[in-house]
């Protein structure tokens, strides 16, 4: 295979455009703008950048926009690239074509209205083939002096992204430049391409950006979002690379079992086949093989080539075959970084020839697609949904924010409403309607699915974050709900850092998200806290009010500080984290415990260490580190487990371990942890860490040492199987071409269940509904403790809420355990068998961890009557 783009060539059409390509030689290409050609090195985010603004500078035919910083600052940019006589109109032009998804206004003639296509690369950071594309697909269009490019230009307006994914690109670009040999190495053992822990693929927080469009959990998806919605384009591209072994992807997905239910199918066949045959001639003329109808995923709403479905347009995906390097050889052949380049290129050519020629499809395809929602949502039997929260209308107000950035439409509670046991009063909840342009992002939003056409998923098979937020909501199916003003914006919370004197003490109702944050503030001032494990109610300055367990109390006295600092302090935990705290004249409560009762437990300031590095998963670190960070604003140290021995294991009172193998632990290092454990610190396992902690013996309970080293739940047996099967002496073949699809069906994929929870427990300590939503994703089974009193959550005997899961795997779930907490000698191993975090949007389950964080330490697990 030749080796495009050798270190000597700066020019670019020889190699990755076709020959009869013409530019303008005014116009610097990349390779000229570098210094080196395209593909010899990978380039840094901040280099292409610079690129894009410097095309603005010298050409009228694109500007820069900047919609945001990542995390670690770096800008977020997209090059818009259009006719000077559109440049000139542009905002005009942005107007009239968002005047397509209202279908409340006139429909245009679309015979003058131009195409507006979002060019989308580089999501994943190690995948970085398509950045380098994104300066020469800029390149073809500013510098492009063909009569076809003058088309592109006059009836298209181009949204170039060029790094979806800035801080994973530099975090790859330098592993790989600096391990870069000369001549490049292919050999895949190279450290090249073997890059470490936690790689280059995900963000800042080890979040990976292409299943955040649906829940926005991280800043750089938000920008996008909003950028977004200014535009609603109606194609979007979404480059990826695969394993080196492999050849090149490109739509349709694989038919039907791949789809979303909700968009209209013309958006897999008939609007996709538009494309799918430049792209197959454009790969053609290269010689490069490829693949259709398999694998991936159009299904979740949640990724670059899935959003646009749901908002009108169509989004595709596309996978090459990654050199993970410059130069990489695999069983069958070698791929180097200009081939990955030249291949994702020529198809981001006839993404953008086949949108601008087929751009009345789309353009009435949109206008269809807002028009059709309306009519879809008068068939639907659900004309609304109501949702809210009288005691954490933080949460609340999440989703809402959640629903806003989504352009749906969200309404005021105007009175009282009750469903379904749950009472919803104004000023802490919301109406919904269904019939809206959003109608398919409002059943995304809110629906349970328990029907799929097929058995296998690439990735999950619900996301209702309805459920993910925890939040008690209802559809309006009988008759009319109270409904009152259209929300614009997140209402702001009143009264914050005006905390009422004199007092006793200062009360925060645990209920509340955001508690978790103003605790952090005051542990921040070393103060004496404490929590309340029994509820009771006192007068305040604000009046009569009820607390729960979980209560958190600031007494006046004994504090290190004098009352007037300590006024201050709690004034500024109110400020910062947007919740209202309350004063109490007086400790004498007129029901339950009064505030200097024993059952008021002081708390410590926790002092967490989380194990991270090879072997562990950095999903998981990271939505660890990101909620502390974002949402609680507490600094929790990452240690790498290679530097285990230097920990000062005392130092710290709480440790979290995510899932991972653990092998890279010695015999020595678990005693130490399991010492550390029996005095006094608390152990919070995730998932597979959960599991590994059980195999490994650190827990007591008897229930669980049963199941060391298993997956089995309560009634199984080592000889049930979901593989072979036999009736009488008579084996049951299966046909080999079905292996996939069977092993696929029990495969627990993503779904939604409900757990029973304790709420007198510490670690259920704010939650009001007994009955509660968890997400699943792994074929860990633990049965209920022994010791009756460790089992905090529970499945149900129904468990199922959403999501495909078998039948067999259904019934290993009813009855056996999702949050278990076990003592350890003075300590105690709080045991999360599903993850509370995942993937930043379950508000819910993740108060669960948060509980384990802040109460832990307050945790001696009874002993019942004959259990030892």
């Amino acid at each position: 295979m030749i080796f495009l783009g050798g270190p000597a060539a700066h020019g670019q059409s020889g190699d990755f455009f076709p020959d009869s390509t013409q530019f303008n030689d005014e116009i610097p290409s990349p390779g000229e703008f570098l210094g080196r050609a395209i593909g010899a090195r990978h380039t840094r985010h901040a280099r292409i950048v610079a690129y894009f603004r410097m095309l603005a500078r010298r050409s009228d035919r694109i500007s820069v926009t900047e919609i945001g910083k990542t995390n670690e600052l770096k800008s977020m940019i997209f090059g818009v690239v259009t006719a000077p006589g559109n440049h000139a109109n542009l905002d005009s032009l942005r107007r009239q074509h968002l005047r397509l998804t209202d279908p409340s206004t006139s429909a245009e003639n679309l015979t003058d209205q131009p195409i507006v296509v979002q060019l989308g690369y580089g999501v994943h950071g190690d995948e970085p083939s398509s950045s380098e594309v994104a300066m020469l697909q800029a390149y073809h269009l500013v510098a492009g002096q063909s009569p076809a490019v003058q088309r592109y230009l006059k009836e298209g307006i181009f949204l170039i992204e060029p790094s979806l994914n800035p801080d994973g690109r530099d975090r790859h670009t330098q592993w790989v430049n600096v391990h870069r040999g000369s001549p490049p190495v292919a050999d895949p053992l190279d450290r090249e391409h073997n890059e470490r822990w936690p790689s280059g693929r995900t963000n800042h927080y080890w979040f990976d950006l292409n299943r955040d469009w649906f829940p926005l959990a991280q800043v750089e998806s938000r920008h996008r979002i909003d950028y977004y919605h200014q535009w609603r384009p109606n194609v979007v591209t979404d480059f990826h690379e695969m394993g080196t072994g492999s050849t090149y992807f490109f739509e349709p997905t694989e038919p039907v079992n791949s789809w979303n239910q909700l968009v209209p199918d013309r958006v897999y066949t008939e609007l996709t086949s538009y494309f799918t045959e430049n792209w197959a001639e454009a790969l053609d003329r290269l010689r490069t093989p490829y693949f259709t109808g398999e694998v991936f995923d159009n299904s979740y709403p949640g990724y670059g080539s899935t959003y646009p479905n749901m908002q009108g347009g169509i989004g595709f995906v596309f996978e090459q075959a990654s050199s993970r390097g410059h130069r990489q050889r695999s069983e069958t052949r070698t791929v180097t970084f200009p081939y990955t380049i030249r291949n994702h290129l020529r198809n981001s050519l006839a993404t953008v020839k086949t949108a601008v020629e087929k751009k009345e499809v789309f353009l009435r395809h949109q206008r269809k697609f807002f028009s059709e929602a309306l009519s879809r949502a008068e068939d639907f039997p659900t004309d609304a949904y109501v949702f809210g929260h009288k005691q954490d209308t933080s949460r609340v107000r999440a989703f809402l924010d959640l629903l806003l950035q989504h352009e749906i439409d969200a309404y005021e509670l105007d009175g009282t409403y009750s469903a379904d046991g749950t009472t919803y009063k104004p000023g802490s909840a919301y109406v919904v309607p269904t019939q809206q342009p959003q109608y398919l992002m409002v059943r995304s939003m809110f629906e349970k699915t328990t029907s799929f056409p097929d058995s296998t998923f690439y990735d999950t098979s619900a996301w209702s974050a309805a459920l993910s937020y925890g939040l008690p909501h209802a559809a309006v199916q009988d008759g009319p709900v109270p409904r009152g003003a259209q929300v614009s914006s997140v209402p702001k919370r009143r009264g914050l850092g005006d905390v009422p004197r004199p007092a006793v003490a200062y009360l925060l109702d645990w209920s509340d998200y955001q508690a978790a944050e103003a605790l952090s503030v005051l542990h921040d001032h070393d103060l004496t806290v404490k929590t309340a494990y029994e509820p009771f109610e006192i007068n305040t300055h604000s009046g009569t009010r009820k607390y729960p367990r979980g209560t958190v109390q600031v007494p006046v006295q004994p504090q290190t500080v004098a009352p007037d600092s300590l006024h201050r302090i709690v004034e500024r935990a109110e400020q910062e984290a947007e919740i209202n705290i309350q004063a109490a004249p007086t400790s004498l409560s007129r029901e339950g415990v009064d505030l200097g009762s024993g059952d008021f437990e002081p708390l410590g300031v926790p002092a967490p260490l989380m194990l991270v590095g090879e072997g562990t998963s950095a999903y998981e670190a990271g939505e660890v580190w990101h909620l502390l960070d974002t949402r609680v604003g507490m600094p929790i140290t990452k240690v790498d487990h290679s530097d285990f021995d230097r920990i000062d294991l005392p130092e710290y009172n709480t440790m979290v371990l995510v899932s991972g193998t653990y092998d890279f632990l010695e015999e020595e290092q678990i005693r130490a942890l399991r010492r550390w454990v029996e005095s006094d610190g608390t152990l919070i396992t995730i998932r597979g860490a959960t599991e590994w902690a059980v195999e490994e013996g650190l827990t007591n309970d008897p229930a669980l040492a049963d199941t060391s080293g298993s997956h089995m739940s309560p009634g199984t047996t080592g000889n049930e199987t979901t593989g072979n099967e036999t009736a009488g002496n008579e084996t049951v073949r299966y046909d080999y071409a079905t292996a996939e699809e069977r092993s696929g069906a029990q495969r627990i994929g993503g779904s939604i269940y409900e757990v029973d929870l304790d709420r007198t427990h510490p670690l259920a300590f704010g939650l009001a509904q007994d009955r509660f939503p968890v997400y699943r994703n792994h074929d860990i089974f633990l049965p209920p403790t022994e010791n009756p009193y460790s089992t905090v959550a529970q499945y149900t005997d129904e468990p199922r809420l959403s999501g495909y899961v078998s039948e067999e795997n259904l019934q290993r779930i009813e009855g056996s355990g999702s949050l278990l907490v076990d003592q350890i000698g003075d300590g105690r191993i709080v045991l999360f068998v599903d993850n509370p975090n995942f993937r930043g949007m379950w508000y819910g389950t993740s108060r669960l961890f948060l509980n384990a964080l802040f109460f832990g330490n307050t945790i001696d697990v009874p002993v019942a009557p004959g259990y030892e």
